[in-house]
């Protein structure tokens, strides 16, 4: 394949593959080898999707992954997306199909507010992200919500007489270990120090 900016492309795909533990997740492996550059070595991709996209658009999304990271990182510092400890997979699920549109609105809400810097901030005339969610609230004071007002109701009947409520699904912890690469990094660190300590010895006793 001719690709814009890589020149010639030799891609395959492996698909209907999985890991040893998780027979049930298919995913498709790419290798992508420049040809052009005999030296460079293959880009090894992995798919997991309902539907795999053309092969040359794989790489362009590859090379567009560094402003995803960006996403990421607003989604979980200013949305809050790891916040919440959610108990339940479709939980966890139904919250982060929430962020594409939360995103989304304050994408489409910039053009029709006005920046709300804090005292230390510099004034915007581009809005970013995080400074229409600053000043987002001026939005939804125009715009309202369908919920209705809270009311006053007492003391709530609470549950039921003979209701069983199910606990709470627990799972076991999962520990990091360490890896083989950080103790023989340790290892040496104790080999070197040794043999400085034997070096100052050796120097004593010359000098004695």
């Amino acid at each position: 394949m001719e690709h814009s900016k890589l020149g010639k492309l030799q891609i395959i795909a492996w698909h209907q593959l999985h890991f040893r533990q998780l027979a049930h997740q298919k995913l498709s492996v790419i290798r992508v080898q420049q040809l052009d550059s005999p030296k460079s070595k293959p880009l090894w991709l992995g798919w997991h999707g309902e539907q795999i996209p053309n092969l040359i658009e794989i790489v362009d999304l590859y090379l567009r992954r560094l402003t995803i990271e960006h996403w990421y990182r607003f989604s979980k510092q200013r949305l809050h997306w790891t916040l919440p400890n959610l108990g339940t997979k479709e939980q966890c699920d139904r919250w982060s199909d929430l962020m594409p549109m939360v995103t989304w609105e304050l994408w489409l809400a910039r053009g029709m507010m006005e920046d709300h810097p804090l005292p230390w901030q510099k004034a915007q005339s581009n809005l970013t992200p995080g400074r229409t969610a600053q000043g987002f609230g001026a939005v939804i004071a125009v715009v309202g919500t369908p919920a209705l007002s809270p009311q006053p109701r007492g003391k709530s009947p609470g549950s039921k007489k003979g209701q069983i409520r199910n606990k709470r699904k627990r799972y076991p912890i999962v520990k990091k270990g360490k890896g083989k690469f950080e103790s023989q990094k340790k290892k040496h660190k104790k080999d070197e120090i040794s043999l400085i300590n034997l070096n100052i010895c050796f120097s004593y006793l010359l000098i004695v």
